[in-house]
Formats: C-alpha cells, structure tokens, sequence
C-alpha cells in the first residue's frame, strides 16, 4: 500500500530533477575492448556490452521467463519486508541506487518513503539516467530527485549534496549485480561503497545464493531460448556497430554452473573452424571454441556476510525467500 503524500500546502512540490551531477565517467571504448578481448588466448567480451537498446530489452524478457527465478523472488522479498526496511532506512535519508533500471524495485521503497531527504539514482549513461530519473521525479511529485552520472564500479569523488539536509546515506544495490563482479571485484566494490555511505550508512544489496545447480542452470538456459538470444545478440551489435561479419549461426549459446568457483560461466561457442573479421583485424575459431561473456557468482550467505565485513560492513538482516534461492541484506558500517 502506497502512503498518500503530503499536501501541497505542507510541502513544496518537485516533479522534475532538483540537482544533476555529471561525474564525467570515460565510457570504454566498444571496439578497443573487443578487440582486446578477442586477442586473448581465451577470448573474452566484458558482459556490460550486452546493454544496447535490444539486448536491454531483452534483459527484461528473460526477468519475466519461469525459469528466471531472481526477479520475482526478490521482488516478492522487497515487497513483503518493504514496511520493515522503510523503517530502518527512516526519514529524512539520502537514498542512493547503483543503476536504476526500470525503477519496479525502487517504486517499492518510495511507496514507503514519503519522507526521503532525496533519491539519488546513479548509472553511467547519461541519456538512460535522465529519462529514468525524470520519470520517477513525474511519478513521485513531492520527491527531491539528483541523479549522479559517474561509472560507480571505479572510485569517485561522489557529491556533498550541501543543496539539502539529510539523515543519512542509505546505498541500494538491488538485482543481484553483485554476482557480476569476481569475488575480489565485489570486495572492492562493497569497500567502496562504504566510502559513499560514509559514517552512519547503510546497505541495502541483492544476492543470489548457492542452490540446487539444476535450477541455476534451467535459469541461464530457459526452454525459449531468450537467454540464448540475448547471448548471441553481443555479436549482433558487433557486427552493426563495429562492421564485423559474424555469422550467429556459427555460434552457439552455452551456459553453465561451476559449483567448484560458484558461478555460472556464459559462453559463446564456434561451432566450426572460422575466420572472423572486424574492420582490418581478423581472429581465428578453432571448432569448440569459445568467447566468455559472463560470469554471475552465486553465494553462501554467511560467506558473503563476512567478506561485507571485510570491507567494513556489519551484517544486521538478511530476509531469504523459503526456498532460500535469495537474500535481499541490510547492513551497516560497523
């Protein structure tokens, strides 16, 4: 249930962006990437490049598919516990999410929120960022929206926001992104945004947890074949972005779970001996070969709980679904 807002006579009303900080993050460079990536002895495309306009939306397909468990169970998770975490998080706090999306799970929180200091969306590109946070300032009228450009996977110099009061900083990382870093990335990151957080901050993350590998694998391998598509469609924008010639039907999907590292490996694999070119570059495929796309790790709770300590947290709640496929966490800085 949503909270009903304040009148206008209590409280000034926004519906647009207050404040816009562009951090001016440096894009990778697609191509140089690529190339670089393909040129290694395993060859390799980082996952961030699946995101153009069709891979986005296809993202969004696979959230919907019945094997793709991770979206509804912490969305199910978010919206049970929402009055409980609205009370921890408490008024007047700065909430800041890494990479907004379409906004379902940050609606939850902002339902129960009326009383936000701010909501300070934060993501890389800047078109996507600005449609998304003018949109959710449309949507919550009596919201202060300051979206933050900046590429939070790297160290930043984030904003004082002196522009307001605030409580405290609260960090929300849902959608178990956590699980596309290496465990060392994901320590680093966690460190990081503990510096964002600052003293009296808090965490709010999403985690996948380790679990039966049949049902990660039907995840990652859905009986439509959206995933495999989604897959695929990385050497689609490479060919209309960057002029290769791959032939996706030389190509096949492969995804699978490696319990020994705790994550799904995603592949893309030649079916034959090729040459592929891109502009003046060529590579060479042995049959069988493949390009790794993705890693997504899966976690223990209690491992993930100490190596948050690790990097300065406390664990305080962890609410799992029954099954216990997912943990949405709250932590605090100790």
């Amino acid at each position: 249930m949503s909270y009903p807002r304040p009148s206008q006579a209590s409280q000034p009303s926004y519906g647009y962006i207050v404040s816009f900080h562009d951090l001016h993050p440096t894009p990778a460079a697609f191509r140089e990437e690529v190339i670089a990536g393909l040129r290694r002895s395993r060859k390799a495309i980082p996952a961030k490049f699946f995101y153009d306009r069709r891979g986005s939306a296809l993202f969004d397909e696979i959230c919907q598919l019945e094997e793709y468990y991770l979206t509804r169970t912490e969305l199910a998770l978010l919206k049970r516990h929402a009055a409980e975490i609205a009370a921890l998080v408490g008024d007047e706090a700065l909430l800041i999410e890494y990479g907004s999306g379409s906004g379902r799970k940050t609606r939850l929180l902002l339902d129960r929120l009326p009383k936000l200091a701010a909501y300070v969306p934060v993501d890389i590109s800047k078109e996507h960022l600005l449609a998304a946070a003018t949109e959710l300032a449309q949507a919550y009228p009596y919201l202060r929206v300051t979206p933050v450009c900046a590429d939070y996977t790297q160290e930043m110099a984030f904003p004082d926001f002196e522009e307001f009061p605030y409580r405290r900083r609260v960090v929300f990382f849902p959608g178990s992104t956590i699980g596309n870093f290496t465990p060392g990335e994901a320590e680093s990151f966690l460190r990081q945004a503990a510096e964002v957080a600052q003293r009296s901050g808090a965490l709010l993350i999403g985690v996948d947890l380790k679990k039966d590998p049949a049902v990660i694998n039907a995840a990652y391998n859905d009986g439509r074949g959206v995933t495999a598509d989604f897959n695929l469609n990385l050497l689609r924008r490479i060919n209309a972005e960057l002029g290769a010639d791959f032939d996706l039907r030389l190509f096949e999907h492969r995804a699978f779970y490696d319990p020994t590292h705790g994550r799904v490996e995603m592949h893309l694999v030649s079916a034959q001996a090729q040459t592929v070119r891109i502009g003046d570059e060529t590579f060479s495929f042995a049959a069988g070969e493949t390009i790794h796309t993705e890693d997504s790790y899966k976690y223990d709770l209690d491992a993930f709980q100490a190596m948050a300590g690790r990097a300065g947290w406390k664990a305080q709640v962890a609410w799992e679904d029954e099954r216990r496929y997912f943990a949405v966490c709250w932590l605090t800085l100790t």
